[in-house]
């Protein structure tokens, strides 16, 4: 019962501007949750939490030289992350500073357009041979990763990416990046994972489409050279042997731009498998 006096006593004392506050703190901690999800930021941020476990048992333990230290690092902390988050800290103004007309129906337009523009190239190029890498960015930035590289900022097209990732072309080694509905890049190189627990059989472009995708959220994209196949890489996950159907459906469903299914299509699509 003196639980609940308690929780009366408190809740009759918030204002509406505490709650109004609670839930716009609520929401800035979860746009940043999302913006850092499956990028380098959640590593930092957990090197963080282990030094700050570090400076409290190193005051209770009364370790003076490493909590001193310590000290001396979370004094600059503001500045630290700054520095440690700053490609993070720029996507999530650009995304504030977006124009919110252009987040409606023609965006999701372009988008599948983009997507279908890449398809049609996936297809083309499984059933020519030829390799190709195509990562789509998503909310972590992948600008550091086109440093070097051709830029194109070209519209994205079917013929565009086959023609890129032809073996007479001077940019076909590497990655081409695209962001939003522009070709950024191309003959991007990005991180190889070196996971032993890999299937041999992948080859470098596989393994590139892995690191990429362990160390930021991109979808890549990955068509093989020797089998035809293609494959899709999300968070460092493979999928292979894809159709083109399936390529669609699953670059739809990783942007949040596949419609809804209805009851009868549901049932169809279980009795199919």
């Amino acid at each position: 019962m003196e639980i609940f006096s308690y929780l009366i006593k408190f809740l009759s004392q918030l204002r509406w501007q505490d709650l109004l506050d609670i839930v716009l703190v609520f929401l800035v901690i979860y746009r940043l949750l999302l913006l850092i999800r499956g990028t380098r930021a959640v590593q930092i941020l957990t090197g963080l939490g282990i030094l700050s476990l570090a400076f409290i048992f190193s005051d209770r333990l009364r370790l003076f030289v490493l909590n001193y230290l310590l000290k001396q690092f979370f004094e600059y902390l503001f500045l630290i992350v700054v520095i440690l988050f700053q490609d993070e800290i720029r996507r999530a103004l650009a995304n504030i500073g977006r124009n919110p007309f252009l987040t409606g129906s023609t965006a999701k337009s372009r988008a599948v357009h983009v997507i279908e523009e890449i398809c049609r190239s996936a297809q083309s190029l499984a059933a020519n041979r030829v390799g190709a890498l195509i990562a789509l960015e998503r909310q972590h930035g992948l600008k550091n990763y086109a440093e070097g590289a051709t830029k194109l900022n070209a519209d994205v097209s079917a013929e565009l990416l086959y023609s890129i990732f032809q073996s007479n072309s001077p940019i076909h080694d590497g990655a081409v990046i695209i962001e939003d509905d522009k070709i950024l890049s191309a003959g991007c190189f990005v991180p190889v994972s070196l996971e032993s627990g890999l299937d041999r059989k992948l080859g470098t472009r596989h393994r590139a489409a892995m690191g990429l995708s362990q160390e930021t959220d991109a979808v890549v994209v990955v068509v093989s050279e020797e089998r035809g196949e293609i494959s899709l890489v999300e968070h460092g996950e493979i999928k292979k042997k894809l159709s083109v159907n399936e390529l669609n459906r699953e670059l739809l469903k990783a942007f949040d731009l596949l419609p809804e299914e209805s009851e009868e299509e549901k049932d169809n699509a279980e009795q199919e498998v």
